[in-house]
């Protein structure tokens, strides 16, 4: 038996699974999604789009984009989600290409991947960049997403699938020209950090030459006698350590440090990539900025929320049964043990009938069952002998 959305009870939840229902809310109409329990109860014999998962998603089931329904579950909702966010997959439309999938006109076999960004799904030929052959990554983000949040590429020269680092040529202004692309440009090393031991002097093409640029380094006032203390020395010791450890602090700043490369590309991640990205106050206020604060948070992956059902399927197979029967005596025992195998059996038999008919169950066809099925054990009772005769 279904209970009210947890999505319409308690807002937007973090990650759930979500559908579309074209036949509510055709294309051309505003777009609406719904949850996994209005996708039973409210629109069983429906055309419904499978939008697999979204995050912080509200379920629009009944409310005012859906001119004639209203929901079962939950009938007095808001008139509008204002923190749902939507795409063409609300309307059966996934990647660049704006195809449906499965799509029947579409000969190649190909993959759909999902941006953990955009959270729009596409295909593995219109990324920019052939997904890893061994499939050994988590999550990807897309070409759009990662012009977006370009910042992203600082990290991929190290973290990415496989990492974004290519053999460096003789080429003008800085512009490589690889794979037969013009669009990929070297990030030079920025100056003026004090930051000496992560920074050796780099080699910088320019024009078919190799120039060497001196690493700039801020002068450290001498001490003002010649003589110069132990204490004055341990002071200026103090002050390179506090200025190089304060440079350091954030992670983003110390790779923009190092050449990178920009692509016009999706880029591969790795498991817990996430856990890399800097989270100094500088680069989340960035993430709140470009709104995705949520690339920190290690359970808004599909990876921990599939891992999240798993364990909650193990939990569901503890047998409440024999939990139960663990409290009691031995009539108690056999007792219980009666009534549930009859009870299995009669509801077994009775959900049968859906089934054969392809019908949907509905709320009160369980709680029709259930009064049944007392009314029958109550006459049992009553024509029990509780005395030996």
């Amino acid at each position: 038996m279904f209970s009210p959305s947890r999505s319409s009870l308690k807002g937007s939840v973090k990650r759930q699974a979500l559908y579309a229902c074209s036949t509510c809310t055709p294309e051309g109409e505003e777009p609406a999604g719904i949850c996994l329990a209005c996708s039973y109860e409210c629109h069983g014999s429906h055309k419904l789009f499978e939008l697999y998962t979204k995050r912080n998603f509200r379920c629009d089931c009944g409310n005012s984009k859906f001119k004639n329904l209203e929901c079962k579950l939950l009938p007095e909702k808001g008139k509008l989600n204002s923190g749902n966010k939507y795409n063409d997959n609300f309307f059966g439309l996934y990647c660049i290409c704006k195809r449906p999938y499965p799509d029947p006109e579409d000969e190649i076999p190909d993959e759909m991947i999902q941006c953990v960004v955009c959270e729009d799904w596409f295909h593995g030929r219109h990324l920019g960049a052939i997904p890893p052959e061994s499939g050994d990554f988590q999550e990807m983000v897309c070409q759009a997403c990662m012009k977006r949040c370009s910042f992203l590429w600082a990290y991929a020269a190290q973290l990415a699938v496989p990492t974004v680092t290519k053999i460096i040529t003789a080429e003008d202004d800085g512009v490589l020209n690889v794979d037969g692309t013009e669009d990929q440009k070297v990030i030079k090393a920025e100056n003026g950090t004090n930051n000496h031991e992560s920074i050796p002097e780099e080699s910088i093409l320019e024009k078919g030459k190799v120039i060497r640029e001196e690493n700039k380094t801020e002068q450290v006032d001498e001490p003002s006698t010649s003589s110069g203390s132990e204490s004055d020395l341990q002071t200026v010791s103090m002050n390179e350590h506090q200025n190089t450890e304060s440079h350091s602090v954030c992670k983003l700043q110390d790779l923009k440090t190092k050449k990178y490369v920009k692509q016009d590309t999706a880029t591969y991640w790795p498991h817990n990539w996430r856990n890399k990205l800097c989270t100094c106050s500088d680069c989340m206020k960035m993430y709140a900025d470009l709104e995705i604060l949520f690339l920190t948070d290690e359970y808004d992956t599909v990876l921990a929320y599939e891992n999240k059902g798993k364990s909650d399927q193990g939990t569901d197979r503890r047998d409440p049964l024999m939990d139960t029967l663990n409290s009691m005596n031995r009539v108690q025992q056999v007792e219980l043990i009666c009534e549930y195998n009859d009870l299995k059996t009669e509801l077994k038999d009775y959900l049968r009938r859906f089934a054969d008919e392809g019908t949907v169950v509905k709320r009160e066809d369980i709680q029709q069952f259930f009064e049944e099925f007392q009314s029958r054990k109550r006459r049992r009772l009553d024509g029990m002998q509780y005395y030996c005769s």
